[in-house]
């Protein structure tokens, strides 16, 4: 199954490309490694998103977007441009999207641990987050 993590940060969509099979991953080279939704948000920026994802999603055969939940309150609290972001991610009609929650994939880390260290994962150190995502979703899943 081939899983597309991301981690929405501040007006930053982060992505790690996790490809799965009988508890053996590997991650595939990806073109990026983030998106960004221009300053003005205006509707024009955010079909521009929207759109760019669902070609990364076309192009490299997604099967699954795992996002991580943004929280609605608290210390943690997402952003209202966040909101819009995983919004757009959700309504793109060939995506087959879910949300997990911060419980969840801390849970699902807990039953099935990442077998290597992050640093030798090859990834950029912002990328964690949604490699963690793309992992707990191979679990969930």
């Amino acid at each position: 199954m081939n899983v597309l993590g991301v981690d929405l940060t501040g007006s930053d969509a982060v992505i790690c490309f996790l490809i799965g099979e009988d508890q053996e991953y590997t991650l595939a080279d990806f073109r990026v490694r983030k998106l960004t939704l221009s300053k003005k948000h205006d509707r024009k920026d955010i079909q521009k998103f929207q759109f760019d994802f669902s070609k990364l999603i076309a192009d490299y055969k997604i099967n699954l977007v795992a996002i991580r939940e943004r929280m609605t309150k608290g210390k943690f609290a997402g952003g209202a441009i966040s909101f819009k972001m995983e919004a757009a991610l959700q309504l793109i009609p060939e995506a087959n999207s879910i949300l997990l929650s911060s419980s969840q994939i801390k849970d699902a880390l807990a039953e099935s641990p990442i077998p290597i260290a992050f640093a030798e994962t090859g990834l950029k150190v912002f990328q964690e987050g949604a490699f963690k995502v793309a992992y707990a979703a191979h679990i969930l899943k």
